[in-house]
């Protein structure tokens, strides 16, 4: 069945779906804010989002990274460079690893000179829920949202104060603690949580003919704390302050014959921070009004023998006064923003370290009976790059009770990193911006519980930016607007419970393509999907889950094959009484040796156990 086809025969799937409930009660819609920077009804986006809650957060285990979880989300892939803490890059929807923008609780969390996030060091145990959004989002949150947004909430308090406690241990020497306390009285809401997680972690390059090949093993620590405060002191009004932050290392592979050893020690110690303040004030009976300031910190240093070779630290100052308006019909949006960029501390001097984008955006969503529309548009005004105009249009009708589909239009862009820029010896200064323009229809059925959908799109980048050696063979690589990519394919996921059997699954069939050379993209396969099964009978309850993917290249000229690959987890878990359970983890469970980076290793079969305080 060719690429065309499988959409169609998808649809015809969907619409055959009963239309008698699935379930014996009927859960009330998610709220989602990332789709619309307003709350609304999951049933109600014109958007391809899917939402990540605690359940299955705490499924996945505290040994789980944030990128092997979201692996198993429709529309994304990830790459990793070794052991536990390495490099990893997420794909979403075949887009380039700098093409998704993470938010935490609202605030941008990154890199400013990779102009991308640092996956590999955010804690599951801080995450209350995940918020994933699929296609150009810039005209809601400007740069970096050709690919979508992964927006991350950390932990919050509600009632009467809740103690939480978690303890285990697994392969590899690996260990995991984590404990928290929330809640409310008289206004006043709050939450700390706290979490460490170290592991001796396996050899990161498992190929002898690497000249970084060093066999032992490449261990990783993360220490991490959450916390959140908001004081309602008057109806519709309220202050408040979040942050999450974190500090750890990781050993890695390096060297060679041109270089240092590779038999040395090398490390990396990394910092990384987000916080912020916020001001939620109702300025009349249909005006909302929230000022918030938020501040991400990155840290990196490099170790070789403990001699410390590398060091740089960037900083985003993100200034936001967003206004909320209902109208007689739908929700108006009005939005200032400041984003202020810095590198600092570094060992390399770049020719520029600092640059500002000043933004305007303006929306509006509403309902007339079964139609549905949202419109968007947004301003920034780059001060290296000047003024970018960004549009999303979507269209959406209600075709019954249990059926609703839509159709949209979105353009993005992405503003060249700090690297791309200026990295020394190798940086362009002359690169303009990537942009893009994003189009999809979907059909979406949505009834007692259990919700499917289908979702068909298109992004066509321009400007996009590669990295190449200048010769073949050479070791100075340059960066250029010399790409075109076209990232097309089609999205099918299922949420819900079939005769009594919790249920989860996607396929994704895509062709991310460089339309130069008209090669598949690196990295990037053609099909990739999961599953996901699993039952509570009293105080047990169980999980397989399945993932798989096809080949890929590691080459633009797509003639280094990596082989596709499946694999299979089991989650077990027993409640001892309503607050104490205990859980284990099996990933890898047949022990497939894969690849996602040719010549680094990935893990073997291995678990994880532990107990766990969480009084319901």
């Amino acid at each position: 069945m060719s690429l065309a086809q499988k959409p169609l025969a998808a649809a015809l799937c969907l619409l055959a779906l009963p239309s008698s409930p699935i379930l014996a009660q009927t859960a009330a819609p998610d709220i989602v804010v990332t789709a619309t920077r307003q709350p609304l009804r999951a049933n109600e986006l014109l958007a391809d989002v899917t939402v990540i809650d605690r359940k299955e957060i705490e499924a996945a285990g505290p040994s789980t990274s944030l990128a092997d979880l979201l692996a198993r989300q429709p529309g994304i892939e990830i790459k990793t460079d070794g052991a536990p803490g390495a490099t990893t890059n997420v794909y979403l929807r075949g887009s380039n690893a700098g093409h998704t923008l993470l938010l935490v609780d609202g605030v941008r969390f990154g890199s400013a000179t990779t102009g991308s996030a640092n996956w590999s060091y955010i804690p599951l145990q801080q995450i209350e829920r995940i918020e994933i959004l699929r296609g150009a989002a810039s005209s809601l949150y400007g740069s970096d949202a050709i690919g979508g947004v992964i927006q991350i909430f950390t932990r919050k308090g509600s009632g009467a104060l809740h103690v939480n406690a978690e303890a285990g241990v697994g392969s590899h020497h690996s260990s995991a603690v984590s404990a928290g306390l929330s809640g409310s009285q008289a206004g006043l809401s709050y939450a700390i949580q706290a979490a460490n997680y170290r592991t001796q972690g396996f050899n990161s390059i498992d190929n002898p003919a690497n000249g970084a090949y060093n066999p032992d093993r490449d261990g990783h620590r993360n220490s991490s704390m959450s916390g959140s405060l908001d004081y309602t002191w008057a109806t519709g009004h309220a202050l408040g302050a979040t942050f999450l932050a974190n500090d750890g290392w990781n050993d890695y592979d390096a060297g060679g014959p041109w270089s240092s050893p590779a038999t040395a020690a090398y490390r990396q110690k990394q910092k990384n921070a987000v916080y912020q303040l916020y001001s939620r004030n109702r300025l009349a009976p249909s005006w909302d009004s929230t000022l918030r300031l938020g501040v991400g910190r990155d840290e990196a240093r490099q170790f070789e023998d403990g001699h410390q070779t590398g060091k740089i630290r960037t900083r985003q100052t993100q200034y936001q006064w967003q206004n909320d308006v209902r109208l007689p019909l739908g929700t108006a949006l009005l939005a200032l923003e400041r984003l202020e960029e810095k590198v600092g501390n570094s060992n390399d001097g770049y020719a520029r370290d600092r640059r500002h984008i000043d933004s305007i955006l303006a929306g509006w969503s509403g309902t007339l009976e079964n139609h549905r529309l949202q419109f968007n548009l947004r301003r920034d005004d780059n001060s290296q790059f000047g003024e970018k105009n960004t549009g999303f249009i979507a269209y959406g009708y209600q075709l019954n009770a249990w059926l609703r589909a839509h159709a949209s239009y979105g353009t993005a862009f992405k503003a060249p990193s700090f690297n791309d820029l200026y990295w020394p010896g190798a940086g362009n200064p002359k690169l303009k911006p990537e942009t893009a323009k994003n189009r999809e229809v979907a059909l979406h059925y949505d009834q007692a519980g259990t919700q499917a959908s289908i979702t068909l799109y298109r992004n066509d980048v321009d400007n996009l930016i590669a990295w190449a050696p200048i010769s073949p063979g050479s070791w100075t690589w340059l960066p250029a607007n010399v790409d075109r990519a076209r990232l097309e394919g089609v999205t099918l996921a299922y949420a819900g419970q079939l005769h009594g059997f919790d249920l989860k699954a996607s396929a994704d069939f895509q062709d991310p393509r460089d339309t130069v050379r008209d090669k598949r993209l690196r990295y990037r396969a053609r099909q990739h999907a999961s599953l996901a099964l699993g039952r509570s009978h009293g105080p047990f309850d169980w999980n397989i889950e399945w993932q798989a993917s096809g080949k890929r290249y590691e080459d633009v000229d797509n003639t280094r094959k990596l082989a596709g690959y499946a694999l299979v987890n089991v989650q077990l878990g027993y409640r001892l009484d309503k607050d104490w359970s205990v859980f284990a983890r099996v990933n890898n469970l047949f022990d497939r040796d894969y690849v996602l980076n040719r010549d680094y290793a990935t893990d073997g079969a291995n678990f994880f156990v532990g107990v766990r305080y969480a009084p319901r």
